[in-house]
C-alpha cells in the first residue's frame, strides 16, 4: 500500500518525505487556501520535494472548464495528478483527459457505484472518503472494501485511494481491505511510528546499557 501525505504545508511535506516512506502527496483547494499560498508555486514546490504523484484539484465544475483547468494544472509537472470532483461533468471530463494521457483522481467518492463510474472513465485513482462516511453513520471502511472487491473482480486498473483518514486505525483497516493507496494528514502520519511499548522498551534498554557501563567503570576504578 502506498502512503501519500494529505497536505499543502511545505514544512510538513518535507518532514514526511525525509522519513523515506512517503510515496506521494494529495492537496485540495481547502488545504492550499489554509496555507495562504499561491496555487501553482505550491504545486511546483511539492513536486520538487516529493518524488511521486502529486494530486492538485480543479475548481471548475463544468465539462469545458474542467478540461481547460486540468490541462493547465497537468502542465505544471509530469508527476501532477489532476483531482476532479466525482460529478457527471467530472466523470465526462476524466474520460476525455484519460484519452489525452493526463493522470486523474476522481475525488469525493462515497459509493461503490460512483467508484465504478470512475473506473469506467479511466481515472488513475478514485478517492473514497471513509472518514466523512463514518461521520454520517455509515461504515466508510466497509464501502472501501466493497470497492476494492469490485475492482478486483472486473480487473479495473484504477487505483483505490483511501481518503478522509482520521486516525491510525483507518490506515490499518485500509491496508487490511487492500486499498492501493492511503492519503493521510501529517498528524496521523506521525502517529503511525508510535507505540507506548516501543517507548517503554527503548527507555528500559537505554537504562540497562547506562547501568552496565557505569558498573564496568566502577569495577575498573576499584
Amino acid at each position: 500500500m502506498e502512503i501519500f501525505i494529505d497536505s499543502a504545508n511545505l514544512d510538513e511535506i518535507r518532514q514526511a518525505a525525509e522519513s523515506g516512506v512517503v510515496d506521494g502527496v494529495t492537496t485540495n483547494p481547502s488545504l492550499i487556501a489554509r496555507e495562504g499560498a499561491d496555487f501553482e508555486s505550491t504545486i511546483r514546490e511539492i513536486c520538487r520535494i516529493v518524488d511521486g504523484p502529486v494530486s492538485a484539484e480543479v475548481i471548475a465544475t463544468d465539462y469545458q472548464g474542467i478540461l481547460e483547468e486540468a490541462r493547465r494544472i497537468a502542465a505544471l509537472d509530469e508527476r501532477v495528478v489532476v483531482k476532479v470532483p466525482l460529478i457527471p461533468e467530472g466523470v465526462r471530463a476524466v474520460a476525455t483527459l484519460s484519452q489525452e494521457g493526463i493522470k486523474t483522481n476522481l475525488t469525493l467518492c462515497f459509493s461503490v457505484n460512483q467508484a465504478i463510474m470512475a473506473a469506467k472513465a479511466g481515472a488513475t485513482y478514485v478517492s473514497p472518503f471513509i472518514g466523512r462516511l463514518d461521520d454520517i453513520g455509515m461504515d466508510g471502511v466497509a464501502v472501501l472494501e466493497e470497492i476494492v472487491e469490485v475492482f478486483a473482480t472486473y480487473g479495473f486498473e484504477t487505483k483505490v485511494l483511501a481518503a478522509s483518514v482520521r486516525h491510525p486505525e483507518h490506515v490499518r483497516q485500509a491496508a487490511l481491505v487492500g486499498a492501493d493507496v492511503v492519503t493521510i494528514p501529517f498528524g496521523v502520519f506521525r502517529k503511525l511510528f508510535s507505540h507506548p511499548l516501543t517507548d517503554q522498551g527503548l527507555e528500559k534498554f537505554l537504562e540497562d546499557w547506562h547501568r552496565a557501563r557505569l558498573e564496568v567503570k566502577e569495577g575498573a576504578g576499584g
